[in-house]
C-alpha cells in the first residue's frame, strides 16, 4: 500500500529559514559555516573543517541542530538545485550560508533521516524538480515552493525502521570507501618507499637490513647510488624518457554535437570522472551509441587502464588527476572522450606502478607546470612522452606488482560492491513507499547484500 501525502511544512517544528550572508573579508574566525561546497560534497555533514564566520548574540537562530535538513537554493546545473544534505554534527555550534534553506522537522511525527533519504532518492528528486525554476545560467528553488511539496507520510515507526535499513546500507558503503582509502594509502606508501625515497637502498648503503622487508626482496635492491638527470638514483637504474616505454597513449572521442539526449548505449568517460582509483560518480555518466562506440579506433578501455585528466580548468591553473579502471569497475565496457588520456606501459612495468608514479609529487609538479602554461590549461602527448623515469630492475618491478596488485583488485572489488549497495539503497525507498516492497523483504535484501 502507498501512504498519504502531506505538505512538507506540516512536518516542521519551526518555519524554514535561509542562512546568513558573510562576505569573504569577514571570514576567518568565529563558528563554522556550511557553504554550498560542503553541501554538494557531503550528503551527511558532520563536524568537518569549514570557513569560520562571526555570529552575534542576536543570530543564534541561525545555528544548526543535529538532523537539520539543508537544501541548495541555487545551482549552475539542474541536478544541484534543491539537493538535500543532513547535518549530523554534534557539540560544535555551526551556522549555514544564505544559499541554503534549513528545514527542522518535528521528531515526534517525522524522522529526518527518512526524509533525507526520500529527497536523495529518484522519487524524491522527481518531486523536487517539479518546483525548480531554470534561468539564465542557473537553476533554483524557492522556500515557499519547498514547504508546499507533497511528501509521503508513513507512520513514524515505519519511518524509523526504513531509515534504519538505509542507514545500515550507508554505513557499509562508507566503510568500503574508507577501506579503499586505507588500501590505496598502503600501496602509495610502498611505492614512495621503494621508488621515491629509495629506503631499501639507503638502508643497504649503511649496512642495515631494510625495514619490513624479507631477505629475498631486499636482495633485489642495489646498495649504492649513482647520479642521473633526476639526481641520485639507485645504481643501475638508468633514466629514460617515458616515450620509449609507452605501449598505449591515446584519447577517445564523442560524436559531433555532443552526447546530450543520449540516455543509453556505451558509457563515455569524461575528465570530470577522473578522480582516483575506486571512485566514480555514476550520476555524471554519459553515453555514446553502441554503433558509434564500435567504430571508435581509439579510447576503448581495457582492464587496469590508467586514465589521466588531459585538459580543462581556469586559465593558468592545471590540476591533473589520475584514476585506474578495471575488473568491471565502473563498467564492463566503456570508452573515453577526447579530454582523457588512456595510458599503458610495456613490460616489465606494470599498471599499478604507472598509477602511483603519475601521482608522485615530482610528476604531478611537472604536469601542473606544463599544463598551466597553455592558453587552455592542459597537457598534450608530448608532455607525457617527455617525462623522465628511472628504470628499476625487472625483479623489483615484479615484486612490487605481486604486493600491490591484490590491493588494487580489492579496491576495485570494494568499489563495485559500494555501487551495488548504493543502487539498492536508492531503489529501496521508492519501492517501500509505493508498497511494492514490504519492510521484512527489504531487510532480507539488506542481509543478502551485506
Amino acid at each position: 500500500m502507498s501512504f498519504e501525502l502531506a505538505a512538507f511544512s506540516s512536518l516542521f517544528s519551526i518555519p524554514q529559514k535561509n542562512g546568513l550572508t558573510r562576505p569573504k573579508k569577514l571570514r576567518g574566525s568565529g563558528v563554522p559555516m556550511v557553504n554550498m561546497g560542503e553541501l554538494f560534497a557531503h550528503p551527511k555533514i558532520s563536524d568537518i573543517e569549514m570557513d569560520l564566520v562571526p555570529l552575534s548574540s542576536g543570530e543564534t537562530s541561525f545555528l544548526l541542530e543535529t538532523y537539520d535538513l539543508l537544501f541548495a537554493r541555487q545551482s549552475l546545473v539542474l541536478s544541484g538545485a534543491g539537493q538535500c544534505s543532513i547535518f549530523t554534527g554534534k557539540g560544535i555550534p555551526t551556522t549555514f550560508e544564505s544559499h541554503l534553506i534549513r528545514c527542522r522537522l518535528d521528531k515526534k511525527i517525522s524522522n529526518p533521516l527518512f526524509y533525507f533519504y526520500f529527497f536523495r532518492s529518484p522519487v524524491g528528486r522527481v518531486a523536487m524538480e517539479a518546483i525548480i525554476e531554470q534561468g539564465a545560467g542557473a537553476s533554483g528553488i524557492r522556500g515557499s515552493d519547498l514547504v508546499n511539496l507533497r511528501v509521503p507520510l508513513p507512520p513514524k515507526a515505519l519511518q524509523d525502521s526504513i531509515a534504519g535499513v538505509l542507514s545500515a546500507l550507508d554505513h557499509r558503503i562508507t566503510l568500503l570507501r574508507e577501506t579503499n582509502s586505507t588500501l590505496e594509502a598502503i600501496a602509495q606508501a610502498l611505492f614512495k618507499s621503494w621508488f621515491v625515497d629509495f629506503e631499501p637502498v639507503y638502508a643497504k648503503a649503511k649496512g642495515l637490513e631494510p625495514q619490513a622487508m624479507d631477505a629475498p626482496t631486499a636482495a633485489l635492491f642495489p646498495d649504492s647510488f649513482e647520479q642521473s638527470e633526476l639526481g641520485s638514483v639507485p645504481k643501475g637504474w638508468r633514466v629514460e624518457k617515458l616515450e620509449g616505454w609507452l605501449s598505449v597513449l591515446e584519447t577517445g572521442r564523442r560524436p559531433k554535437g555532443g552526447v546530450s539526449g543520449i540516455s543509453e548505449g556505451v558509457p563515455s568517460i569524461g575528465a570530470e570522472s577522473i578522480v582516483r582509483i575506486g571512485q566514480f560518480d555514476y550520476l555524471k555518466t554519459k553515453y555514446v551509441s553502441s554503433d558509434f562506440f564500435e567504430k571508435m579506433k581509439a579510447g576503448k578501455l581495457q582492464s587496469n587502464d590508467v586514465l589521466l585528466y588531459k585538459d580543462g580548468g581556469k586559465p593558468g591553473v592545471f590540476l591533473p588527476r589520475v584514476s585506474m579502471f578495471g575488473d568491471g569497475f565502473p563498467f564492463e565496457k566503456c570508452g573515453i572522450n577526447e579530454h582523457v588520456f588512456r595510458i599503458r606501459l610495456k613490460a616489465p612495468f606494470n599498471q599499478p606502478f604507472l598509477y602511483f608514479w603519475l601521482w608522485s609529487d615530482a610528476v604531478m609538479h611537472e604536469l601542473k607546470h606544463r599544463g598551466g602554461k597553455a592558453a587552455i590549461p592542459g597537457i598534450n602527448q608530448s608532455d607525457i612522452k617527455d617525462q623522465k623515469i628511472s628504470i628499476p630492475n625487472a625483479m623489483v618491478l615484479h615484486q612490487f606488482d605481486e604486493l600491490v596488485s591484490p590491493l588494487v583488485s580489492k579496491i576495485l572489488a570494494n568499489a563495485k560492491q559500494a555501487q551495488t549497495l548504493t543502487q539498492l539503497r536508492d531503489t529501496l525507498l521508492p519501492r517501500l513507499i509505493s508498497g511494492q516492497l514490504r519492510l521484512p523483504e527489504a531487510e532480507t535484501l539488506l542481509e543478502g547484500a551485506m
